[in-house]
This record gives C-alpha cells, structure tokens and sequence, in this order.
C-alpha cells in the first residue's frame, strides 16, 4: 500500500501536464490590471492634449477678433469647448480675460491690470485682487499690450479607478496677443462706455482687418472719413478729430 502511493506522488511531481493552464490562471489576471492601468493613463494624457487643443482654438479665434464681442459670443465660445473637448453634461467651464500692462507715471515700473474677465460653469470672473496670482505666469509685455487668457476646466471620470485614481478636474491655460488689432473689446466695458478704459486706435490703421473693424474705431483721422467702401452709414467720417468714439458701430 505504501509503495503504491509512493509511486503514485512520484508520478504527480513527474507529471508536467496543465502547467501552461496553471500559469495563464496566476499571470492572466496580473496582465489585465496592467492593461487597464496603462490604458486609463494613456486616456488622461489623451483628454488632456484635446482639452489643451480646444484652449488654443478658442485662444487663437479670440486673438483675430477685430469685432466687438458679447455675452453671446462668451457663450458659443463655451459650447464650441463642449463640441471640441466631445464634454457630456455641464462639468466644462470656461473663463476668458484680457490683461494690460501698464506703465506708472512714465516710470520704469508697470503693473498688469485686468480689462475684462468673463466666466462660464462653475468658475467666477477674475477681479482685480486676482491679478498678484496671475504676475509669474503672465508674458512680459510693453506699456500698454493686452494678452488674452483663456482657462478651461473638464471635470474627468475615469472607465476604472486603478492605484487609486479618482475624478478630478484636466485645466488648461494659455495667453495669445491680439494679432490684427492692440485690443480686444468687450461690449458695455472697453468700447469707450468706461471712463477707466479708452478705446484707443482699434484697428490701427490697418485696412485689411477681418470683420471691417476701422467702420467701428478711430483709427484714421475722423475728419477726413473712412476709405473702407464697407463701411455704410454715420461709420463714415466723424464729428471732428479725435472726438469719434471709437468701437462703437455708427457712432457720431
């Protein structure tokens, strides 16, 4: 009996049958935590380039904008992030300001102040308390330059939450100078409405600026009247030099 079982172990230890099975059992398990890890962290990296893709799309349209902007165009600013980041529900937001530097009393030493802040979803409009956070991450600029900032925010929720990854929020951040005009005018705030922010020269003389902006602005001389055969209207001319107030259509 006891030789019996002996050779019986002895065949079992011998026996190299099912091993491939038994190792698949003891790796397979391991190979599939990996994938999914790798795979939810390839994901955020992904979301995170479209997400920084989207401010630079929304940074760059801004910077080309020579016509006045408004609640409405914050708005659709906000849902073409939706459509670009493909967001579901209201977990994107949006806010948008323009920043001028300016000098103090002709001195060397200027300060970054804010023109206009604009928000969307959870986040508030930037005030000027804000601005001493923003300074290390501003651009330098020359006396009297606006840079546009764009900041986004997508809520993410992973498929699977491996080694403790939880929701959290992808931001992106970005600043673009104004391209074809030295300001970017908000209505009711920057169009010469405001005491503390004159619209001075929008346009710049420049004939060629998309969206007929010299038909809104001061940019020639009011009294011998705009060249642009666009423009129509009292936008011609003006009531003598220097007195049109400019980014306001038809202004007299």
């Amino acid at each position: 009996m006891s030789r019996t079982i002996k050779n019986a172990t002895t065949r079992f230890g011998r026996d190299e049958r099912g091993n491939i099975s038994v190792e698949a059992m003891i790796v397979f398990p391991t190979l599939l935590v990996l994938f999914a890890v790798s795979w939810v962290f390839f994901d955020v990296m992904r979301q995170q380039s479209v997400n920084q893709k989207a401010n630079y799309t929304i940074g760059d349209i801004l910077s080309r904008e020579t016509d006045m902007l408004n609640e409405a165009y914050i708005d659709n600013a906000r849902n073409l992030l939706f459509h670009l980041t493909k967001a579901s529900g209201d977990d994107v937001d949006l806010r948008i300001s323009v920043v001028q530097y300016t000098e103090n009393n002709g001195g060397n030493n200027g300060q970054y102040e804010l023109v206009w802040s604009k928000a969307r979803g959870d986040w508030s409009a930037l005030v000027d308390g804000d601005m001493a956070t923003y300074i290390p991450r501003l651009p330098i600029l020359a006396p009297g330059d606006q840079t546009i900032l764009v900041e986004t925010r997508d809520l993410y929720v992973p498929t699977f939450s491996p080694v403790g990854l939880e929701t959290f929020d992808i931001a992106t951040y970005s600043f673009t100078r104004p391209r074809f005009a030295p300001q970017l005018i908000f209505e009711g705030i920057n169009d010469g409405s405001d005491k503390r922010w004159q619209n001075n020269g929008w346009g710049n003389g420049d004939q060629d600026a998309p969206g007929g902006s010299l038909c809104n602005n001061n940019a020639e001389n009011a009294d011998e009247g705009s060249t642009d055969p666009s423009c129509t209207g009292d936008a011609k001319g003006g009531n003598g030099k220097g007195k049109k107030n400019s980014g306001t259509n038809g202004s007299t």
